[in-house]
C-alpha cells in the first residue's frame, strides 16, 4: 500500500506552497522514502556513492531519463499500478513508462501550475486526442484535467486527424477569448493545411512537444511569427509548456527568447557534464529537475536537454542532446542496468 500520509503532505504543499518555503524539508522526506521503496533509485544512489544524509536539495541524486526505458521506476508496490504514461519512443530505444497508483498528484499539479501562471481556465481547446484514444499519453490526460474531460474541447479525432472545420467554427463563432493548446507538430499541420483563423481578441496559444519523431523542424521565432499571423494573436501571447512523461509537473515560458519558470514545488539545476556540479553562471549544461509531485517514481530527473540558468530564476532551453549525461551518471546507470531487474 502506498504512503498516503506523505502524498497528503505533497498535495497540501502544491495547493498552498507559500512561495516554496518548506520545499527542502519535504524534498528530503521524499528522497528518504524513495530510497527505501524504489529499488532502482536506491541502487543508483549506491552506485554514485551518495549517502542518505544530504545538506541541500541540490545534492539529491537525479535518475537519468533513460532509466525509465529500461526499468520500472516504482516507489510503491507493483500490484498497485493503476495508470501508465508512455514516452513517444522515437529515439529507437523503445518507450519509457511512468507508472502511478493514482492521478491525485498529477491532477493537482496540472491545475495548480496552470493557476500559478494565471492561465485561463475557460475557453480551452485542445489540438490533441482525448484519453480514450490516447490512453498512455500524459498530455492527453493533462488536457482532460484542464477541461473537465469535456469531449467538445478535443479537436483531434480517433485517427489522429485535426478537425479543422470544428476549429474554424470556434474561431468564427466564439466571442470570448480562446486558449488553443497543442503540440508544435499539430500547429505546423494547421499552418500547412488551413487558411488563416483569426481568434477572438485576448486569445492565447499554448505550444508544446517540439518536433520529436518528425523530419519537420521550424525555428521557434519563425513558428511563433507564423502562428501569430495565422490566428491574429500577438507573439507574446503564445506560451510554451515544457514537460515530459517522466515528470508530474510542468514549466512555462511566454513568447520567443524568454526563460521557462516552474511553480514552487518544482526546481531545476543546470549541470556541467564534466564536473557533475552546477554550471557557472551563464554557461550551458544539462538540465536537472526536482519535482516534489514525482512521489511515486523518483523526484530527481536528469534530462537530455541543454539549458542556461538565468539570473531571474528561470532557464533558457537550448535543445536536446541525447548524448548529454554528466560524468559519473553514465557509469552508474550502466552498472545499475546490469544489476537490477524489474
Amino acid at each position: 500500500m502506498h504512503d498516503e500520509n506523505l502524498e497528503e503532505k505533497v498535495l497540501r504543499f502544491i495547493t498552498a506552497p507559500a512561495d516554496g518555503a518548506g520545499f527542502e524539508s519535504l524534498a528530503f522526506e521524499i528522497h528518504g522514502f524513495q530510497r527505501c521503496h524504489n529499488l532502482v533509485y536506491a541502487r543508483y544512489c549506491e552506485q554514485l556513492g551518495i549517502g542518505s544524509s544530504l545538506e541541500s536539495w541540490k545534492q539529491i541524486p537525479a535518475l537519468p531519463q533513460q532509466a525509465f526505458k529500461r526499468q520500472r521506476i516504482l516507489a510503491f508496490p507493483e500490484i498497485d499500478i493503476r495508470f501508465e504514461f508512455r514516452t513517444s519512443g522515437t529515439t529507437g530505444e523503445g518507450y519509457g513508462r511512468h507508472l502511478l497508483p493514482s492521478l491525485a498528484l498529477y491532477r493537482h499539479s496540472v491545475l495548480a501550475g496552470w493557476r500559478y501562471f494565471g492561465l485561463p481556465e475557460k475557453g480551452i481547446r485542445l489540438l490533441m486526442q482525448a484519453p480514450e484514444y490516447a490512453p498512455y499519453s500524459s498530455l492527453a490526460r493533462m488536457g482532460a484535467i484542464l477541461t473537465g474531460n469535456h469531449a467538445e474541447a478535443f479537436l483531434v479525432d480517433a485517427r489522429g486527424g485535426i478537425e479543422r472545420d470544428r476549429l474554424a467554427k470556434v474561431a468564427a463563432e466564439t466571442q470570448r477569448p480562446v486558449m488553443l493548446f497543442g503540440t508544435a507538430l499539430a500547429f505546423v499541420n494547421l499552418l500547412e493545411q488551413s487558411s488563416a483563423m483569426p481568434l477572438p481578441a485576448g486569445s492565447l496559444l499554448m505550444e508544446t512537444g517540439g518536433f520529436k519523431g518528425s523530419n519537420r523542424v521550424i525555428d521557434k521565432t519563425e513558428l511563433y511569427e507564423r502562428l501569430a499571423n495565422h490566428f491574429q494573436v500577438r507573439v507574446e501571447d503564445i506560451w510554451n509548456e515544457y514537460g515530459m512523461t517522466e515528470l508530474t509537473s510542468q514549466f512555462y515560458s511566454r513568447g520567443t527568447g524568454g526563460p521557462h519558470f516552474g511553480p514552487p514545488w518544482l526546481r531545476f539545476l543546470v549541470i556541467d557534464p564534466e564536473t557533475n556540479r552546477p554550471a557557472p553562471a551563464g554557461q550551458s549544461g544539462v538540465l536537472r529537475i526536482i519535482d516534489l509531485a514525482n512521489l511515486w517514481s523518483v523526484l530527481g530527473i536528469q534530462t537530455q536537454d541543454l539549458a542556461v540558468a538565468q539570473p531571474d530564476g528561470g532557464f533558457l532551453l537550448l535543445g536536446r542532446d541525447p548524448a548529454a549525461l554528466p560524468r559519473g551518471c553514465s557509469r552508474a546507470v550502466d552498472e545499475l542496468l546490469r544489476t537490477v531487474r524489474a
